[in-house]
Formats: C-alpha cells, sequence, structure tokens
C-alpha cells in the first residue's frame, strides 16, 4: 500500500445540540481515488468543510501528509496541499476564463509584494509562468479555446469543468471534488469520469469524491464511504457498498443490486 495521506480519527462536529457528523473515521492513501455517499443532510459536505479548514471539529483528529489540521485555517490548509471544488459552482463569474486558474495560481506566487508594486523583473517573469502553467491547465480540461471568455458565458458543463482546472492549478496532493457530475447530462458526466481518471494519473493525484451519480462513483472509485446521518454506515470497495443491506436501504435502493 502507498503513503498514508490522509488520517481522520473519530471526527465530529456539532451546531448547538446537534450533531451533524460524530465518529468519523477515513483513511486515504497517496494515489486513491475514493467515494463519499449518502443521502442528502448524510454529513457529506460538512465532512469537505473539516477537512478544508471552514469548520473546525469538535471533536477527534485529522491529520494531512503527517500535520494535524484541525486549527489551521482554509488558506493553510490549502497551502498544505488539500484543494476543492464545490456543491454549488464558486466561480469568478466576471473574470476570465482564464484570469479563473490564474487566481488559484497566485496563491502559489514566489514573486514578493515588494516586486509586485514595484514592478521588477522577478514580478514579470513570475506572472509570465504563470499564465502559461494557467494555459496549459485550460488545455488539459478543453477549455483553451474559451480563456478571454467570462466565467459566467461557459455552458454549465463547461463552468464544471474549470472551477476542477482552478482547483488543480492550486497543485494540491488531495483534491476534493463536491459533486462534480451535479446537473451533468449523461454525456458530460461520462466525459467527466474519463477528465478524472486523465488527471489523477497525469498529475499522480488523491481524489475524494462526493457524488449521488452512482454510475460515475461505481465506475472510478477503488474504495466507497457512505455516511447516513452524520455517522459511518459502511466501507468498502464498490461491489461491497453496491449488495451491502444497510446501504441500499439508506440510500442506494433495491435497483442497484440488479
Amino acid at each position: 500500500m502507498s503513503n498514508l495521506l490522509l488520517k481522520v480519527e473519530n471526527v465530529g462536529i456539532q451546531f448547538g445540540g446537534l450533531k451533524a457528523v460524530s465518529g468519523l473515521n477515513m483513511d486515504m492513501h497517496q494515489g486513491e481515488l475514493i467515494g463519499l455517499i449518502g443521502p442528502n443532510g448524510a454529513g457529506k459536505t460538512t465532512s469537505f468543510n473539516m477537512l478544508t479548514g471552514v469548520y473546525k471539529p469538535t471533536e477527534g483528529v485529522i491529520t494531512f501528509d503527517g500535520k494535524k489540521t484541525n486549527n489551521m485555517s482554509p488558506h493553510q490548509v490549502t497551502k498544505s496541499g488539500v484543494s476543492r471544488t464545490f456543491q454549488n459552482i464558486r466561480l469568478f463569474k466576471e473574470l476570465s476564463v482564464l484570469d479563473n486558474v490564474k487566481v488559484a495560481n497566485h496563491s502559489l506566487a514566489h514573486h514578493s509584494v515588494l516586486s509586485s508594486i514595484l514592478r521588477l523583473p522577478s514580478y514579470f517573469s513570475g506572472e509570465a509562468k504563470m499564465e502559461q502553467q494557467s494555459i496549459e491547465f485550460l488545455k488539459i480540461f478543453g477549455l483553451d479555446k474559451y480563456m478571454h471568455e467570462l466565467a459566467k458565458n461557459l455552458p454549465y458543463g463547461m463552468q464544471r469543468r474549470l472551477e476542477i482546472a482552478r482547483a488543480l492549478a492550486a497543485k494540491p496532493k488531495l483534491l476534493l471534488l463536491d459533486e462534480p457530475a451535479a446537473g451533468m447530462n449523461p454525456q458530460e458526466t461520462h466525459d467527466l469520469m474519463e477528465l478524472i481518471a486523465l488527471i489523477r494519473e497525469k498529475f499522480d493525484l488523491t481524489i475524494l469524491l462526493i457524488e449521488h451519480d452512482m454510475g460515475l462513483v461505481m465506475g472510478i472509485c477503488e474504495r466507497i464511504y457512505v455516511l447516513d446521518h452524520g455517522q459511518l454506515i459502511a466501507h468498502g470497495n464498490p461491489e461491497d457498498i453496491r449488495n451491502n443491506p444497510k446501504v441500499i436501504e439508506a440510500y442506494l435502493g433495491e435497483e442497484v443490486t440488479g
């Protein structure tokens, strides 16, 4: 087994008197593609928010790449190598497609604030490098021909791709995808499956995926965690999950077993 990258130990969070997630245990090794599924309100996005520093767990420990992240800010978590997309697309819609990706590259900029203010050669060389890297990301996602379009003018499926490209431009070790196929038609979903497999291999990524499209989850994930009412009810390979009575009762439905 490859190196352990993420370990979640008895993690939970409480809002007032309500436990949104409780006793969550997960592990991810370098290069894995893992699914996180469950009915609406199961705690999936809340778990993502804890993994990315948006929410602070009220119990348990999250360790990423050997470092405890419980009290890190979202910016610090991103710097450590975790990037994400959102269930509802969050692009800078009034910026160009290219600038949306350059924004993510800027979070990793090496030139100083002083060089930016004084417009020193290091600033211009850094900007040129970031622009070229951003264009390369757009090419991978088939978005380079739209680079000067405003993000809001892209078709829905392309906006989804742009959000993933932007997350990837931050050069993460772990990429969290929150329902990337939401709103897509079957052909777009199929193309997305191929794209996720491609970027995983090309960038040696570890990917955690929340998704309601079971065809996508079962088709590309090696292991799957299942949440229900904030608690982990099952974990295993796709075939195990497909035939797990608890999962069928809570989420999948009898038709999935056929």
